[in-house]
């Protein structure tokens, strides 16, 4: 049974002593199971499809596979995330209204970097793996901000739509990512007007 603990980064509910010793490092997202302190989004991921998984599917054991989940995991935290985190916490954090060009154009450069990285049906390969839930969950908050554009990044898109084919798919990410990008673009706008 999963009990899910919403954590307001803007009231700095991940600041406070309770937290701190969960995760010293004061990121998000932590995951106790049972005693267990994992943190670390795609720590928390590979721990949960090994320990619960019915099968190796979302992160193969073999290591060849594994190394392109892998390699695909890094690329989503060192490169996509990386660039929207560069944007979002200009604007939640500094209380700035603009983005400056430089930083677009590195999000932008990231979507290409994507297009040519998609040459199966899922980022790692032909099969779907938790590398996909992570690329999805990075680029549905950003492209509410720095638009993707189709006619320039098709294989993005037919690899979204692929997605969101999944019987869960809104549930877990579809409305939070978008609702993330209005969130950003919303606050963008207050910091203009304060």
């Amino acid at each position: 049974e999963l009990e899910q603990k919403n954590i307001n980064l803007l009231a700095g509910d991940h600041l406070t002593p309770e937290f701190m010793k969960l995760n010293p490092q004061h990121t998000i997202p932590v995951l106790d199971d049972d005693g267990t302190i994992i943190t670390e989004s795609h720590a928390i991921m590979i721990y949960l499809v090994t320990k619960y998984g019915k099968d190796d599917t979302l992160y193969p054991k073999d290591p060849v596979q594994q190394a392109r989940v892998n390699a695909a995991l890094h690329f989503e935290s060192g490169v996509l995330f990386a660039r929207m985190r560069f944007i979002f916490e200009r604007i939640f954090f500094y209380g700035k209204s603009d983005i400056p060009k430089n930083r677009v154009e590195y999000v932008q450069k990231s979507y290409r970097l994507l297009e040519d990285t998609l040459k199966d049906d899922f980022v790692a390969g032909s099969k779907m793996t938790i590398a996909d839930f992570s690329c999805i969950s990075t680029i549905s908050s950003i492209m509410g901000v720095v638009p993707l554009e189709q006619s320039e990044h098709p294989r993005i898109y037919e690899w979204i739509d692929r997605l969101k084919q999944l019987p869960y798919y809104e549930e877990a990410n579809g409305g939070g990512g978008t609702d993330l990008g209005k969130f950003v673009l919303a606050k963008k706008e207050e910091n203009a007007k304060a």
